[in-house]
């Protein structure tokens, strides 16, 4: 068989017109007087969730199928065909537990994603005779793929590529298992790279061109460096991305001076406290409070899973300005705090004036060399002008935030590439030299199967993320990063699993940064959009809204 774009798109049209059927089934099922009732909803999570899965996962196969037209080359064009026979057997077995709830027809099935030439090419492409050689190809090239990029993103991604194996792959494991915060050599090498200012415009002293947004480059440089070290490297620029891009959206011109040009120069470091101890995602009842005094406000109360807290020098508050909660996130807004830096798992900090704040580092399985916080504010002064917006800010906190959360959902897509990717080469690596009853791991079915699987997933994740970094740049793209981010990071977890499955006893041994990757990739389905938050109240609930207009 060969890659055809005509049949491929063919048989994803087939299964998105079941998809369709079943998003139409929910949105009779959850309308009230025309809006989606969340209570509703609420009632079929399962459904919805499922259907947020398969979205996701035939949004991808799309964007690998362009992809591989796009490039032309075998393996390209057979990882492609790969993934997309996987994804529709995949789809065809989601769709079983809800034939009867949804009224799915036999005949309609039969039509569809059971049609028999799709069938046909699902057995043919995920049976060993095509498997097989496609592994082949990988062990030969030792590459899942050509990545697509032009030749100055080639020059970004070979910089960071080096500097990531240079100077955070020899430090990542010790970091790791010792706890400690990321080192100087790895900042100061950033800051001189340029690497805070990627998502920042050049009149502001960032990379970006005034003119013309360009999220590739963010993207491109957090893969490398997650590549290197998710801890260490790969999330250093997340929280100044989420800060700059609310900044950028809703801060006054004197605050866009005033901020921007030392987070592009890496002279502020940056941490995001949202998430509270008994809210969690709910970020509509939070209650972390910001009370007017003097010139200023003062912050009380509690934050959590606050990472870099403690080294940042500059915290994004989202604080609740309006002590009415009937008002939900539109009584929040965004302050930004000032503190010195600690290092440390603990920090205390008191100002002049009274206001106190202190932190301690939670303890975590992985996503070491940064630090979580649980942050306490007491009394904590941060002055009138630090109100993004000023008062035109006040109670817009919740809409800024999650500005800049849909470049961190984008961004934690990229992380999950490079973590992935990582995992991926030790897995390949490891197949070609452990032998196991007489010839190399590499040279069994099973072992060639999950390579090329794997393989598969992190092509089609990754274009998926170039797509939605591109729209991004046209100011759209905010459900395609919900969906890369919400894909790419399940899928991450199963990728870094079979990769230390295949170094059988030697990936649950620390010696072998295989292990670290599991460890790593389990947060990325937890921050940025917790997993079935992200799909049942982001994802699914706009699906279904946009079925109703």
């Amino acid at each position: 068989m060969t890659f055809n774009k005509t049949t491929l798109s063919q048989y994803l049209n087939q299964a998105n017109t079941v998809l369709d059927f079943i998003l139409n089934f929910l949105v009779k099922e959850t309308n009230k007087e025309g809006q989606i009732s969340v209570s509703k909803l609420d009632q079929h999570q399962v459904l919805a969730s499922d259907c947020v899965w398969i979205k996701s996962e035939l949004v991808t196969a799309s964007q690998v199928v362009e992809y591989a037209a796009r490039l032309g080359g075998e393996l390209e064009g057979k990882l492609a065909m790969f993934y997309v026979a996987d994804a529709l057997n995949d789809v065809a077995s989601k769709i079983v537990p809800h034939i009867s709830k949804t009224g799915l027809a036999h005949d309609f099935l039969g039509k569809t994603i059971w049609d028999n030439a799709l069938i046909d090419f699902v057995n043919e492409t995920l049976s060993p005779s095509f498997f097989e050689p496609l592994a082949g190809l990988i062990e030969n090239r030792k590459s899942g793929g050509e990545y697509g990029l032009t030749e100055d993103q080639n020059l970004i991604r070979d910089t960071f590529k080096k500097f990531a194996e240079d100077q955070v792959m020899p430090l990542a494991e010790k970091i790791h298992r010792e706890d400690l915060l990321i080192p100087d050599s790895i900042m100061n090498g950033l800051k001189e790279l340029g690497c805070f200012g990627l998502s920042i415009p050049q009149q502001y002293g960032g990379f970006q061109d005034d003119a013309k947004p360009d999220n590739m480059g963010m993207i491109i440089v957090t893969e490398e460096l997650s590549r290197g070290s998710l801890g260490a490297a790969g999330s250093l620029i997340t929280r100044p991305e989420i800060l700059a891009k609310a900044l950028l959206k809703g801060g006054t011109e004197e605050q866009k001076q005033k901020w921007l040009p030392p987070i592009a120069l890496g002279d502020k470091m940056v941490a995001v406290a949202v998430t509270e101890p008994d809210f969690g995602s709910d970020v509509a009842s939070m209650k972390v409070s910001a009370t007017r005094k003097g010139d200023g406000w003062v912050l009380n109360g509690v934050k959590t899973w606050c990472t870099f807290a403690g080294y940042a020098d500059t915290l994004l508050v989202l604080a609740r300005t309006d002590p009415d909660l009937s008002k939900g996130h539109k009584g929040l807004s965004i302050l930004i705090a000032e503190k010195p830096r600690f290092d440390g798992h603990s920090f205390s900090y008191d100002q002049p004036n009274g206001g106190h704040i202190e932190g301690k580092a939670i303890a975590t399985i992985g996503y070491r060399g940064m630090h979580s916080f649980e942050v306490s504010f007491q009394d904590y002064f941060v002055p009138a002008q630090n109100v993004i917006g000023g008062n035109a800010g006040l109670g817009k906190g919740f809409y800024l935030q999650m500005a800049g959360f849909a470049g961190g959902r984008l961004q934690t897509a990229a992380r999950a590439l490079g973590v992935m990717q990582a995992a991926f080469e030790k897995a390949l690596q490891y197949s070609l030299e452990r032998s196991v009853f007489g010839k190399p791991i590499g040279q069994y079915q099973i072992t060639k199967y999950k390579l090329v699987r794997m393989a598969a997933i992190i092509q089609a994740s990754r274009q998926l993320t170039y797509h939605a970094a591109r729209l991004m740049d046209q100011h759209q793209g905010v459900m395609e990063a919900s969906l890369v981010k919400y894909y790419a990071s399940k899928v991450a977890e199963w990728v870094t699993r079979e990769a230390m499955q295949l170094h059988g006893g030697m990936g649950y041994a620390e010696e072998y940064a295989v292990s670290r990757y599991y460890l790593d990739a389990r947060v990325l389905s937890i921050f940025e959009g917790a997993e079935d938050v992200l799909a049942l109240r982001v994802i699914a609930r706009t699906l279904l809204e946009e079925k109703l207009k």
